[in-house]
């Protein structure tokens, strides 16, 4: 059985109609857990961009990352936000994104945080259209882990 809205196929089926496929869950870098499942939520954990259990890259926003690099690596944060849902409790159980937390490392002056975390924002809306609707923050900070330039966790509803 599929979440409401979800299509028919289930959410798996959807990313492979969009040719995306989830990466292997990442590997925590410190004491804690990729994501928990409290009743009908699922919290992730900060999510890196690790691509092949590596960093795509590092360094500030503003700086030496530019706006669209930084936007691709959030949903590259995002993916694998998700592959620690799907991992926990299975895609197919998602009712709905209620929440989208970004983290953007930025050189001081730099207030493109927004446009940095659309990258995750859209990818949710690519995959789920209107479960995929979400509430959202997008914070500048100084430095993030391993020293990336961004950090997305996900908040959502099981059905």
């Amino acid at each position: 059985m599929t979440a409401p809205g979800a299509p028919a196929q289930g959410w798996h089926a959807r990313l492979a109609e969009l040719g995306i496929r989830l990466p292997p869950v990442a590997a925590p870098v410190a004491a804690y857990v990729p994501a928990v499942r409290a009743g009908s939520l699922v919290f992730t954990s900060g999510q890196l961009p690790f691509v092949d259990g590596g960093l795509r890259r590092t360094g500030k926003v503003g700086g030496s990352v530019d706006v669209e690099a930084a936007a691709a690596d959030a949903k590259v944060c995002a993916l694998n936000a998700l592959a620690a849902v799907d991992d926990l409790v299975g895609l197919d159980s998602v009712a709905r994104i209620v929440r989208v937390v970004g983290y953007v490392a930025s050189v001081e002056g730099f207030t493109g945080q927004p446009r940095v975390v659309n990258g995750a924002s859209e990818l949710m809306g690519r995959i789920f259209g209107e479960a995929g609707q979400h509430a959202r923050s997008a914070v500048g900070v100084a430095e993030l882990p391993l020293g990336a330039p961004v950090e997305v966790e996900l908040t959502v509803e099981l059905r």
